[in-house]
């Protein structure tokens, strides 16, 4: 086999002194408080039974996609579930991409055009950078939730007669809290901007139905896109951007990351299809992450953990405790007493902002959210 790369021989070195070397972990087990299959539809026999039945039902047999969406992979259960995910997110359209990170990438590298300005919140996720990147537009980012810095950018882009886009998440995957986005809608139609939203970890947790923030704030009607991730909330995989029908129309000709890759399976898309369903019908799943949410949130005040935690009231909850070994420790230590919690290191996020990251689920019982934050008392005190 021929030699590794010195250089790239290093880096992986470097990360392993600075106690930041990624490895795949195996099965994890004890209380979950570390995937984001927060309402359980991921362990839901329900949608695995009904998607199995809609198939069979339906006539649907093939296993596989067979090529991309323009060539022979475009699947008639994508019109199905493409216009029920709309009708549900009260849009137009509906664009169903393979992942999250492929929406994104799609969305951000082919509509910013050369001369035109993306501005997106310092946290954005990578996938949302990445696409960035790939744009020909430039970009500058903005201190977290920040809509005064935010709109001084706005102001001096907007000098230059170009067209801006603005990126930010609904609940941000590291810190779990949620930006203004009635001022951010406002600052947009202000300065005539075009607002896109990811909303990954606000689907099936926000709204009425599980619609996401911004339909919960009745904003659906206001934003350019929202890209809508099914592998939190819903439990299966795959992502949509909404938006309109013109919006739909230029992603199928210029975004690359739908064009040039394999169509999603038939059994996948009626996962999804079915996990929409499920999202309408399940009023008690919703209920009880709320309820944990809550508890969460009034516990860690009793135990005096306020200072410690990001301010959230998603089902992600952030302990800050500054440096990789520290927090891995820690995380190890509540790990072996039966809870399933991960640290997040740097440079996954910033040095100094190393974290325990809880999330909050509906399977979760209150027993459950006191004797994690129990633990963490011990641990972080002793």
């Amino acid at each position: 086999m021929k030699r590794f790369p010195e250089a790239l021989l290093q880096q992986l070195l470097k990360r392993r002194e600075n106690a930041a070397l990624r490895v795949l972990p195996q099965a994890a087990s004890g209380i979950d408080f570390a995937s984001n299959d927060y309402l359980g539809f991921a362990q839901s026999s329900k949608i695995f039974d009904a998607a199995h039945q809609f198939l069979i039902h339906n006539g649907f047999t093939s296993n596989g996609a067979t090529g991309s969406r323009l060539l022979s992979g475009n699947h008639p259960l994508y019109g199905i579930a493409e216009q029920a995910i709309a009708h549900f997110h009260q849009s137009e359209s509906a664009l169903i991409f393979n992942s999250g990170y492929d929406a994104n990438v799609g969305l951000f590298a082919s509509v910013p055009q050369k001369g035109d300005f993306i501005l997106y919140d310092e946290l954005c996720h990578a996938s949302i950078r990445d696409g960035i990147r790939l744009s020909h537009a430039k970009s500058y980012k903005f201190v977290h939730n920040d809509c005064e810095d935010l709109e001084k950018l706005m102001l001096r882009c907007q000098s230059q007669n170009a067209t801006i886009y603005i990126a930010t998440e609904s609940v941000f995957s590291m810190d779990g809290d949620t930006p203004d986005l009635e001022k951010m809608v406002q600052l947009c139609e202000k300065h005539n901007a075009y607002l896109i939203v990811d909303e990954a970890h606000a689907l099936g947790v926000f709204g009425d139905k599980g619609e996401g923030m911004i339909q919960n704030l009745n904003l659906q009607n206001r934003v350019f896109a929202r890209v809508m991730t099914f592998g939190k909330g819903l439990g299966c995989h795959g992502a949509a951007v909404v938006g309109s029908q013109s919006l739909k129309d230029y992603l199928v000709n210029f975004a690359r990351s739908l064009i040039y890759t394999t169509a999603l399976s038939p059994h996948a898309l009626a996962t999804i299809h079915m996990a929409y369903q499920h999202l309408l019908a399940d009023d008690r799943s919703r209920s009880q992450l709320r309820n944990n949410i809550n508890c969460f949130n009034q516990q860690k005040k009793l135990l005096g953990f306020q200072p410690l935690f990001v301010r959230s009231k998603s089902a992600i909850q952030c302990a800050i405790i500054p440096g990789n070994e520290r927090v891995r420790e820690i995380a190890k230590n509540i790990q072996a007493q039966g809870f399933d919690v991960k640290p997040i290191l740097s440079p996954t996020v910033a040095q100094g902002q190393e974290r325990l990251r809880l999330c909050l689920h509906s399977f979760n019982s209150e027993g459950d959210v006191f004797g994690v934050l129990e633990v963490l008392a011990r641990e972080v005190l002793k």
